[in-house]
């Protein structure tokens, strides 16, 4: 349904983009996830038309952006991080004048009321959306992407500002959308990626250093295991102890109050220290309170990608 080839953006001597290329699938919620400045929203506005590539190019429904952007903008409903919204008009106007502005064909008056329903803005559609709480600003932002039924839906950051029971609604929101429409959804913030996405694109520096499932994403990061370890007694002396261990690769101090300190080891994931630690603190006199194992979660999988070291590599 979306189609991004090859796409470079440059600002003179900085590459924002650099031979970027993804596809989003029909019906599919494609996340695209980076740190800030990671060109995530130039990305948007390539797609979305509003600015061009230096070079590659994009192809909405088959049409390309740039040839036939008429064609190919009608096919997207686009929802920028601050809503293009006019504070001095009421929902229904404002609403109105997008059908108009998109010289939409559908039913007027049905269509708009099925986007009122759907969005859950119909009880303020008479009042002024310079009155509407930031969530309500949000859902009406929705809305105006939904006008005239598009197929595709590029959500940058839609829940920027938002209190947690906003957010909850909005993701709810996306989900039941991802069933009619193919969403594309920018984020850095992984626990939405997480919550609403089929499969994740990651970009970083310009570049897609990730694109897959998360299931997949998370198996191909499976060569660590993380050992979490609180323990009562001297911090130093714990830790040094643990960083001696045959099979730790690191150790990171995460927490420490009156003599009780957590810590995280990071170990291959074949090797098993949780004996070797038990039997360094019965030599070491140290009482060990709590011990657990897991595997490396999506957050840190995202900040290896981020974080250009040797570590960092594409995922196909």
């Amino acid at each position: 349904m979306v189609e991004v080839k090859n796409i470079t953006k440059s600002y003179g001597s900085h590459k924002a983009l650099s031979d970027v290329s993804f596809n989003a699938n029909d019906n599919e919620i494609l996340g695209f996830l980076g740190p800030n400045g990671a060109g995530k929203t130039t990305a948007m506005n390539i797609i979305t038309g509003y600015i061009s590539a230096s070079s590659g190019s994009v192809l909405i429904d088959g049409c390309n952006i740039t040839d036939q952007p008429a064609k190919a903008k009608k096919e997207m409903g686009y929802l920028p991080e601050i809503p293009p919204l006019y504070p001095d008009m009421t929902v229904n106007e404002y609403l109105s004048f997008v059908y108009e502005l998109k010289k939409c064909k559908l039913p007027k008056l049905s269509h708009l009321n099925d986007i009122c329903t759907l969005t859950g803005v119909g009880s303020v559609s008479s009042r002024l959306i310079r009155n509407l709480s930031k969530g309500y600003k949000q859902r009406v932002g929705f809305a105006q992407a939904l006008v005239g039924d598009p197929k595709i839906l590029i959500l940058d950051e839609p829940t920027v500002g938002l209190d947690p029971k906003q957010i909850i609604e909005i993701r709810t929101l996306i989900k039941k959308l991802g069933k009619r429409h193919t969403v594309i959804l920018s984020s850095h913030i992984l626990t939405e990626i997480q919550a609403v996405c089929d499969r994740i694109v990651v970009i970083d520096h310009g570049k897609i250093v990730a694109d897959d499932t998360e299931e997949n994403i998370l198996s191909r990061f499976d060569d660590q295991r993380n050992v979490y370890v609180t323990a009562e007694g001297e911090k130093e002396k714990i830790k040094a102890e643990l960083h001696k261990l045959k099979g730790v690769e690191k150790v990171s101090s995460v927490k420490s109050k009156d003599g009780v300190n957590s810590f995280v080891l990071k170990t291959h994931k074949d090797t098993d220290v949780r004996r070797d630690v038990f039997a360094c603190a019965a030599k070491g006199g140290w009482c060990i309170l709590e011990m657990r194992t897991s595997k490396p979660t999506l957050e840190e999988i995202f900040i290896r990608l981020t974080e250009g070291d040797d570590v960092q590599k594409e995922v196909r």
